[in-house]
């Protein structure tokens, strides 16, 4: 078995390549890591980023799904996640 396998077999599952599926992941932990950072600075401060955690969440979640309407038929979708 290929030992680079190990970096290719999950973005193939969710038709991407690596570097696709770096950008891609990389893409939602920035926002995931500004989004808990408002939301820390939202618990001190109640009047600051009052959405913008559920406004995160929700606009991922969006991407998310949008992106598994993309996929082919052909290819599995319960790993995506």
């Amino acid at each position: 078995m290929n030992p680079l396998r190990v970096f290719t077999k999950h973005p193939t599952t969710v038709n991407e390549t690596y570097t696709e599926h770096l950008c891609s992941a990389w893409s939602f932990g920035f926002r995931m890591l500004g989004a808990s950072v408002a939301c820390i600075l939202h618990g001190i401060f109640p009047f600051l980023f009052v959405t913008t955690g559920s406004s995160t969440i929700r606009a991922l979640y969006e991407r998310m799904v949008t992106h598994r309407a993309r996929i082919k038929p052909d290819t599995p979708v319960n790993s995506i996640g």
